[in-house]
């Protein structure tokens, strides 16, 4: 059973850390906006990416061409602790805020999963998972959940 699926769920553990491996993973403990500057500058290593793509439900190689315009042998080829350079690196935290979110509002991997794999009428029936490939795309499914968190219809 995975920490994620426990019957005793508190938010603050499924922090943005979290979905990038922990603090173990990352080698320093994530306090501020600017901890992402720099880890976006350092990088981010592919292990992080392996657990960050093992949350979002979808294979490495669609996470990989689709999302992050990479050849996912290119991925393959790459040892556990290779780091991204910063742009993709940054692309991979912006998703794993959006993932971070996504989770406050549905609480499980499951739903999580779900929400991000269906059509959804205001993103022009795409789902959500489907424009994780641009800023925009990301911001637009953050503004959903947001709306999601405050009851509004999205």
């Amino acid at each position: 059973m995975s920490l994620i699926n426990k019957k005793e769920f508190n938010k603050a553990d499924f922090n943005l850390e979290y979905f990038l491996g922990g603090t173990s993973m990352l080698n320093f403990v994530i306090t501020s906006d600017f901890d992402l500057i720099k880890l976006s500058n350092d990088g981010i290593t592919k292990g992080s990416l392996e657990v960050l793509i093992s949350h979002l439900g979808v294979s490495r190689k669609a996470f990989a061409e689709d999302i992050l315009n990479i050849s996912v042998k290119t991925i393959e080829r790459k040892k556990a602790d290779h780091k991204f350079d910063k742009r993709t690196s940054s692309h991979i935290i912006e998703i794993a805020k959006v993932l971070e979110h996504a989770f406050r509002v549905f609480e499980t991997e499951e739903k999580v999963q779900l929400w991000l794999s269906t059509p959804n009428s205001s993103l022009n029936n795409l789902k959500p998972i489907d424009i994780f490939n641009t800023p925009t795309g990301l911001h637009m499914v953050n503004s959903i959940l947001g709306r999601i968190e405050e009851g509004v219809f999205s």
